[in-house]
This record gives C-alpha cells, sequence and structure tokens, in this order.
C-alpha cells in the first residue's frame, strides 16, 4: 500500500480514537469513584429569609453554593463574578442546583447594580440574593464548619457548598500529592475562596461540584454504594 495512504489512514484512525479514548478515561469508573466528604453536618436552613422576588429559597433537596454578600455587596463583586463565570455558568440548569448569597436587609438597592456588574445580559434564574437579619445570618453562618470568620460587615470570600441533605460537602484531607508523599498532616478543605480563580475553577467547578453531581446521578439509577467520609469518622483514625 502507498506510504502516503497508510499514513492518511493512521492520521485518520488516531484523530478519531483520540477523542474516543478521552472520553473514557473522564468515565468515572465505579471502582474509582469517591463521592465527595461529608465535613459537616445540620447545617441550618433559611427559614427567616426572602429573597428579592419575595420569595422563600431553601436548602433542603437542592444542591447548594452558599456565600454571604454583607452589608455591602457591591465591595464583593470580584468574588461574585468569579462565582458567576466560573461556578454558575457552568452549573446552571443542573437538576436542583442553585447559588444562594445571604444579605441583611436594607441592602436590597445595592443588588441592581451587583448585578449589572455581573449578568452581562445573562439569566440569573438559578442566583438567588437572600435577605434576613443580621442575627440570622449570623446563626446560619455558626451552623457551617469553617476556618475564618465572617466580617464584621457580614460578608467572607469563602463559599459553602451544602447537599440535598444540608449537609456541608468538602475535603477532610486536601494535601496535594506531593505533601502526601512527604507524610505532611492531613488538613481539611471546609470553603472554597472566590478571589482564589486556581480554587474556584480547580477544586470547586472542576473537582467537588462534579462529583457530587455524579454521586446523586448514582443515586437517582440505584447504583450508589454511600461510602462518603463524614468528619466523625475520622476521629479515631489518622490520616496517611
Amino acid at each position: 500500500m502507498n506510504k502516503k495512504l497508510i499514513k492518511r489512514y493512521t492520521t485518520l484512525g488516531i484523530l478519531f480514537f483520540l477523542p474516543v479514548i478521552f472520553l473514557l478515561m473522564l468515565f468515572p469508573a465505579k471502582h474509582h469513584y469517591n463521592p465527595l466528604d461529608v465535613v459537616h453536618s445540620n447545617v441550618a436552613d433559611l427559614n427567616n429569609f426572602i429573597s428579592e422576588e419575595n420569595q422563600q429559597i431553601v436548602l433542603k433537596d437542592h444542591i447548594t453554593v452558599l456565600g454571604f454578600l454583607g452589608k455591602n455587596p457591591i465591595n464583593n463583586t470580584i468574588a461574585a463574578s468569579n462565582l458567576k463565570e466560573l461556578v454558575y455558568d457552568k452549573f446552571k440548569g443542573f437538576k436542583k442546583f442553585q447559588i444562594v448569597l445571604l444579605l441583611p436587609y436594607g441592602t436590597e438597592n445595592q443588588i441592581d447594580l451587583l448585578k449589572r456588574e455581573i449578568k452581562s445580559y445573562e439569566d440569573l434564574k438559578y442566583w438567588h440574593f437572600v435577605f434576613g437579619e443580621e442575627t440570622d445570618i449570623k446563626n446560619v453562618f455558626k451552623s457551617l464548619k469553617s476556618t475564618h470568620s465572617l466580617k464584621e460587615d457580614l460578608s467572607t470570600p469563602d463559599v459553602f457548598i451544602i447537599d440535598k441533605d444540608l449537609n456541608q460537602r468538602g475535603r477532610l484531607d486536601d494535601r496535594t500529592d506531593n505533601e502526601k508523599e512527604k507524610k505532611k498532616a492531613a488538613y481539611p478543605l471546609y470553603a472554597y475562596n472566590c478571589i482564589e480563580v486556581a480554587e474556584i475553577k480547580n477544586k470547586m467547578s472542576a473537582d467537588d461540584l462534579r462529583v457530587l453531581f455524579q454521586e446523586y446521578r448514582e443515586k437517582r439509577k440505584g447504583n450508589f454504594d454511600s461510602s462518603s467520609r463524614r468528619a466523625n469518622d475520622l476521629n479515631n483514625s489518622h490520616e496517611q
């Protein structure tokens, strides 16, 4: 056979099979599938809050990214923009997914300006600004596990993943492979800093939320073998 034809068919074969191989590698094999860790339970629901559309938004039975914009939400435009571009735009429309941002009463008029900064004519159907009393905002934050405190203006650049059963999800062991090889002590990841683009893009969006959606897909199919780690499961054990 002509060498040029062999070369052409070889090239076409590679171009055809490479995407297939790539998709097979991405497909989560069951025996390699590790659910996203439950780092805390019993997150407070939003019973005393109201949205800008005068509706009650709840966390129960939803996959929620929960944040706190505080008394001066426009000061958190960068964090909100990163969240919108790197998380909301990727997962909007996924079943039961929502982004919920808490603010104190009195900040309603600032939201229109913030929305103009971040929405770019796009629908924010699954993005909710929710208002409540300062005490209620603090109580919701206290129900979460966090290594940082809420600022005096009731804001934080961190956002939290809450599952349908009001469990906070994250990583009980956020060490890199290099840190594990060096036997460094395990440390958790309870929240995701919206100012840190790499953390939101690579850890939250590319990995953790994708894994959580896969977990619920498996549950709907009846194939999910619950083996997600919980923080209290490790109380009497040591991470490598």
